[in-house]
């Protein structure tokens, strides 16, 4: 069978679908979560159709696997309430709770969320196309992310219980939530990337108001009654629908104090814009980003393909990221591209339970039209799609295109495509892709491929001032989740780890007095007898 042929067969017939993968019956989500409540909707809900096309006797088509609530302004300023209500200027029982009992409530949710992981694993592959490894080591990642930054927090606790002495003062610094937290995560994951702004967030005293993306919503129905029983009422609560009609109405009541938001910087403006005082509003914001690679002329060439394969096409290239544009020198370019034309022709694509799989359908069809039309952009201005069958389309998937030589006229040289489209860019003179960096709009992270210790060592101090993460011979990525995540310029706002996300939602505050003897007293008194959940020198181990 012809690599055209394979991409013309992708789509299975229903009977050829692994029994352990199928989905039994469609996701019919009517409950949402409000006040500790499951409630349910009886009005107008959203059709949520697979990225996996399945073949009947009438054709190919995206099969329908659920739907849930499109809920209202109504609805969605009841959730406000309740997360409002659930915080109360900072006196509700859940900022107010010792760090201890917050932990207690969030190691409940783990383990009911644990219970669940089949379900998720199975609505990940089947919602957003990403392959059953990769959904699988979302999961797990995301638990434990979710353990870190219990670690994280003991750590901060412990620290935080000294008390220091300056100039005659005496104080104790600790950290308080901030209030109602607006969390919106990304479709490409929409479990880990949601959960590294809402757990910390949960953890450090704030109330939430979560809406989970566009694509990627249905794969949050089997948690709800974790969140349900883990949490007192009011402090986990959930919007669905149109962000115009659900989202718009949240932001203008001013009552939101933080927006977690993970998409496109021209969403979050949009957001910031719709608050009555935007000065009041923290913004932590994961926006987009177009990393490059940069091979010089020494770099290993098998481990860099590797690498290279892996930090474009890894999910389909859908991750901020990914290495969306590789500057290549011209002494090394014919290598090069034949390395890498071969390796992504070696690449597996199908289904995402097939086993070894890289490549597969895209959630949102419309990309794969966006992606036809950046590179029939790209054609137009000189380059040329150098591997077989590359921009081959089947309904909803793309196969990889791999866009040589690639210049400034075209679209793909600054556009961020989150997508198996690779644009590669010639250079001899390294001020080529600095230049190129040094211009972007984005500055979130670039990989350098070479084995020079002075060249390379030159470049770091040329990058580091430009985007927040320089690789060396390895492909852009967030992980280990301990070391800081970031961005400049369109990137991102914020810094996310395990212990900077605990930062990033919550203030340092501190109690103060000077130290006179009915002073030390008075706190002595506080200490000992347990007066306060704050003012405390009791810690975690």
């Amino acid at each position: 069978m012809t690599l055209r042929e394979r991409i013309e067969s992708i789509f299975p017939d229903e009977k050829d679908i692994p029994e352990e993968f199928r989905l039994i019956s469609k996701i019919e989500q009517r409950e949402y979560l409000v006040n500790g409540e499951l409630l349910q909707w009886d009005g107008e809900l959203q059709s949520v159709f697979s990225p996996i096309c399945v073949r009947d006797p009438s054709g190919v088509s995206q099969k329908l696997i659920g739907h849930y609530p499109l809920l209202t302004e109504k609805e969605s300023l009841l959730a406000l309430d309740a997360a409002v209500k659930a915080y109360d200027n900072g006196l509700g029982n859940w900022p107010t709770m010792s760090v201890a009992e917050r932990i207690k409530c969030v190691e409940g949710f783990t383990y009911r969320m644990e219970e669940k992981k089949k379900e998720v694993v199975k609505l990940l592959m089947w919602e957003i196309g990403k392959t059953y490894q990769d959904a699988s080591k979302e999961f797990d990642r995301t638990v434990a992310y979710i353990r870190d930054t219990i670690d994280a927090l003991k750590d901060l606790d412990r620290t935080s219980s000294r008390f220091s002495i300056q100039e005659g003062i005496i104080g104790q610094i600790r950290r308080a939530p901030l209030g109602v937290v607006l969390c919106m995560g990304p479709y490409n994951y929409p479990l880990n990337e949601t959960f590294t702004t809402l757990i910390p967030a949960l953890i450090m005293g704030n109330t939430v108001i979560f809406k989970p993306p566009k694509l990627g919503v249905l794969l949050h129905q089997p948690l709800l009654q974790a969140f349900k029983e883990s949490f007192p009422k009011g402090v986990v609560n959930t919007v669905y629908g149109d962000g115009q009609r659900v989202i718009s109405p949240l932001m203008s009541s001013g009552k939101v104090d933080v927006l977690a938001f993970i998409g496109s910087w021209r969403v979050a403006d949009l957001l910031k814009k719709q608050h009555p005082k935007p000065h009041r509003l923290r913004c932590v914001l994961g926006l987009g980003a177009k990393n490059a690679g940069i091979i010089l002329p020494d770099a290993d060439l098998n481990l860099t393909v590797k690498e290279c394969i892996t930090g474009a096409l890894s999910y389909n290239g859908q991750r901020c990221t990914a290495l969306k544009i590789l500057f290549v020198h011209k002494k090394i370019i014919d290598s090069f591209l034949s390395q890498f034309v071969d390796s992504v022709s070696r690449l597996k694509f199908g289904m995402p339970w097939e086993e070894g799989v890289s490549i597969t359908p895209v959630p949102d069809i419309n990309m794969v039209n966006y992606f036809i039309e950046i590179v029939e952009d790209a054609k137009k201005y000189g380059a040329n799609i150098i591997n077989e069958n590359g921009g081959s389309t089947n309904q909803t998937f793309f196969y990889p295109a791999i866009l040589f030589p690639v210049n400034e006229k075209m679209r793909i040289y600054k556009e961020e495509q989150f997508g198996p489209v690779i644009p590669i860019v010639p250079f001899e003179d390294i001020d080529t892709p600095i230049k190129w960096i040094i211009e972007s709009d984005y500055g979130q992270q670039v990989s350098i491929f070479g084995r020079d210790a002075d060249t390379i060592g030159r470049l770091i101090d040329l990058l580091v001032n430009q985007v927040c993460r320089v690789n060396i011979n390895s492909q852009c990525q967030r992980g280990p989740d301990t070391f800081p995540f970031t961005g400049r310029k369109d990137s991102a706002e914020g810094t996310l780890s395990v212990s900077d996300a605990l930062r990033v939602f919550s203030i340092r505050t501190l109690v103060a007095t000077k130290g006179t003897d009915s002073n030390k007293e008075i706190i002595h008194k506080i200490l000992k007898e347990n007066r306060s959940k704050f003012l405390s020198t009791d810690f975690l181990l």
